[in-house]
């Protein structure tokens, strides 16, 4: 994966600023397809690649669904939630921050850049997956969390939980002034649908076709250059 303008991209100067958590912040997304790929061998069925990037970036619940379809599974949504829920929350704890995210996330906190969080991650698994870090999660402005939180009516792909966390800001932003960071197609098309640029770091099995998108694509948070946003440049 190599770092690319997105269709018709032209960049425009900012305001505030939204990240998704899993993938993009922390390394999770191994840990999941290993939970999602356990579940479904307990019915002696596999997790193929296609299932995993449909489910990236969507809510827990929609997740679920989506293996219990996709891959025939003879049990309930509510049964692989249960499964899912008790297998993520036993190996989420340890989770390391990917690289470039805790420079970032301290470089826009420093220069007063408003940020916030936008995951589809739940209020339990967040302060699992954050328990190791909570004092660089502590940076952001507000959080939202869309398998929590009850004003989140629409999970990734649809731009509810990005609309809603623009509205949370403590000075008034426009969608439009919002720069989203996402690794998961899901996100990145929930992003575009709330009016707001998106800067993609999608995992390298993500195809260039998933990524078209995208306003900026990058390899790594390490590559993003502030100031092509109208933001603070980073301190040589």
């Amino acid at each position: 994966m190599f770092s690319f303008l997105g269709k018709m991209a032209k960049l425009r100067p900012v305001k505030a600023v939204i990240f998704d958590m899993d993938g993009l912040i922390l390394d999770t997304e191994k840990v999941y397809q290993t939970v999602f790929a356990d579940i479904c061998k307990k019915y002696n069925k596999p997790f193929p690649i296609q299932t995993r990037l449909k489910v990236l970036g969507t809510t827990e619940r929609k997740s679920c669904a989506i293996t219990v379809e996709d891959c025939q599974l003879p049990c309930t949504v509510d049964d692989f939630v249960k499964d899912y829920k008790t297998l993520s929350l036993q190996r989420l704890g340890n989770c390391d921050i990917l690289r470039g995210a805790e420079r970032l996330i301290r470089h826009l906190h420093d220069n007063d850049v408003p940020i916030a969080l936008a995951t589809s991650s739940g209020e339990d698994s967040v302060k699992v997956k954050t328990k190791n870090h909570q004092e660089l999660f502590q940076l952001f402005h507000h959080k939202v969390m869309g398998s929590s939180d009850p004003e989140v009516k629409e999970g990734k792909p649809a731009p509810d939980i990005f609309l809603i966390a623009a509205q949370r800001f403590k000075e008034k932003v426009e969608p439009e002034e919002c720069l989203v960071f996402e690794d998961a197609p899901n996100g990145v098309t929930a992003a575009r649908a709330a009016g707001m640029q998106c800067v993609m770091v999608p995992d390298e099995k993500t195809s260039e076709e998933l990524c078209q998108e995208a306003t900026l694509v990058l390899k790594s948070l390490e590559d993003f250059k502030p100031e092509e946003f109208g933001l603070p440049p980073f301190k040589l």
